[in-house]
């Protein structure tokens, strides 16, 4: 079979003019980047299409091709006659060179030109990675030329959009010499990867440029001898940290392999970050098409999680449907299954696995008042045994589960998954939410481990403490929360696979995103800056002299 790349690359694409043709959009609106990618200008949005999201279980060593869905669904909406568009996430080159190898879906569900997306793109993840840094230069000048804003300790942190584990500890030290009015310092810094930045959450929340400079401007940089935040906009940085990302902030209009159109924009993690496209793309996509199937990171207790309880309310809108994402393998690998032996029949494996599906759906039912379908990626090694015990057990948890074939044949792979989703897009249901906005931090993080994880609660770290104290004692209220975890489990501890219970997730740190507009809560062991696996995919992506691009995936 051909790989990933070679199936991407003997796509005959569509110009980008015509695809944007199909949603309506004129030419004066595109800024075209070659002939199969634009940026799209529209003067207004108006956000009317229903809304898709897809979610997943959480992650295994398997896969779960929750992309690969999201694509193959569109192009099953498609195909049964309905005006659609995917609105996604662009890839970040730090998993793609190391665990991932691409994330531009799979097999005969992916967007093009795969290798340009997977790759610099449009280039908004390096321009988003120059705001940031900028910002951080801004900083260190600032106090190296006197610190009139008296800074004392520095929260904001640099960026880089790989995974390089030797950046989680350095040290900065400037040595003012004999420069009048400047002084010296050193402190204990880290990185964090582009995609978990700050400067990334405020592109995909931003609703336009202005919006976009107001959140840069309030930025929190870092406190100073009184204990009061100093901002971005103090430091004067937001004029030219817009600057970086004017061409940044307008979402991509790129295509399927069969030609239906996809915004993609934005990258953050979920499992780090928000975890979601950018609200531009989505009201772009919402505001053009019938149907909009939109993705959210990792398993829904993470990107579905901030999907909804964040992005939906400050984007003020929310999914007609939720699709949740699970194969045999993977479900078996979360019951205890040897990776080694998935494509044997296992139900024993199966039945202790399949909990974890059972969690997220309840959750999107009865936390979020939300319609769910299944969509169970098929695999040619899946017994009819197994088969009808995913389908009993969805079946017993009211909700419909939908084998599909997308990866081998594309959106018609997808058909019978886009007609049950069609049909419980009909259903309604108004969004509700897992905590309240005004609740104090402490208890709407309680109330993510309880409802949406199934634990006992939270506990806090002294730092974590002392954290929440200073936030608070601030006036900071009602804002979303985002919690930072290991995406393999409901837990945040990585080995407690399936649906662990009376466990404690440990909240270490906790901080305020000022131009984000949200907390973000850091449990476990979790790293801002991810590093390279023993093997990375690195090793296996190459260039030949003819410019042809191997290794993709």
């Amino acid at each position: 079979m051909l790989s990933d790349i070679e199936i991407a690359e003997s796509c005959k694409m569509r110009p980008i003019r015509e695809i944007a043709a199909k949603l309506g959009i004129k030419d004066e609106a595109l800024e075209l980047y070659g002939n199969y990618k634009a940026k799209i200008n529209l003067p207004e949005v108006k956000p009317k299409s229903k809304l898709i999201l897809v979610t997943a279980i959480n992650p295994t060593a398997s896969g779960e091709g929750k992309t690969t869905v999201s694509i193959g669904l569109a192009d099953g909406l498609s195909k049964i006659g309905k005006k659609v568009c995917l609105a996604l996430r662009e890839p970040s080159l730090g998993p793609v060179f190391g665990v991932k190898g691409g994330a531009a879906g799979g097999g005969y569900a992916q967007i093009v030109p795969m290798a340009d997306i997977n790759l610099h793109f449009t280039g908004d993840l390096h321009a988003i990675t120059a705001a940031n840094n900028l910002l951080c230069a801004m900083i260190d000048n600032h106090i190296f030329r006197g610190n009139t804003l008296d800074i004392r300790d520095v929260y904001f942190k640099r960026c880089l959009d790989m995974n390089d584990r030797a950046l989680r500890n350095v040290r900065i030290d400037s040595e003012a010499g004999t420069m009048r009015g400047c002084q010296s310092y050193s402190r204990e810094e880290n990185f964090e990867i582009t995609a978990a930045s700050e400067v990334m959450a405020v592109l995909c929340l931003a609703t336009d440029l202005a919006d976009l400079k107001a959140r840069l401007a309030n930025i929190v940089v870092g406190v100073n001898s009184k204990g009061e935040f100093v901002r971005a906009g103090q430091l004067k940085a937001e004029g030219a940290m817009a600057t970086l990302l004017k061409d940044a902030i307008k979402p991509n209009l790129v295509q399927t392999l069969e030609g239906t159109p996809a915004v993609v924009h934005g990258g953050p993690f979920a499992n780090i970050a928000h975890g979601c496209n950018s609200i531009r793309a989505t009201y772009t996509a919402m505001s053009l098409a019938d149907y909009t199937v939109t993705e959210a990171g990792f398993g829904a207790d993470l990107g579905a999680e901030k999907f909804l309880d964040t992005k939906c309310r400050i984007a003020g809108i929310e999914p007609d449907c939720v699709v949740i994402v699970a194969t045999v393998k993977a479900l078996k690998l979360h019951g205890g299954a040897d990776k080694a032996t998935l494509s044997q029949e296992n139900l024993t494996a199966l039945k202790a696995g399949l909990p974890n599906l059972m969690k997220h759906v309840e959750n999107i039912q009865k936390v979020y008042n939300k319609p769910v379908v299944v969509a169970m990626n098929r695999f040619a090694t899946d017994t009819k045994a197994e088969i009808a015990e995913v389908l009993d057990s969805c079946g017993k948890a009211g909700v419909r589960a939908v084998f599909c074939d997308v990866f081998l044949k594309g959106g018609e792979g997808g058909v019978a998954l886009a007609e049950e989703v069609v049909s419980e897009c009909a259903k309604g249901g108004k969004l509700h939410y897992a905590y309240n906005l005004n609740d104090p931090i402490k208890v709407k993080i309680n109330d993510i481990v309880t409802k949406i994880y199934g634990g006992k609660g939270a506990v806090f770290t002294p730092e974590a403490e002392r954290k929440i104290q200073e936030i608070e004692s601030m006036g900071i209220k009602g804002l979303p929360v985002i919690i930072a975890k290991t995406q393999y489990s409901l837990s945040d501890n990585a080995k407690l696979l399936a649906r662990p219970e009376d466990f404690e997730i440990t909240v270490r740190d906790v901080a305020y995103k000022g131009g984000a507009n949200f907390i973000v809560a850091v449990a476990g062991e979790i790293m801002l800056m991810p590093g390279l696996p023993a093997a990375p995919c690195a090793e296996h992506i190459d260039v030949t002299a003819d410019g042809v691009i191997t290794g993709l995936s």
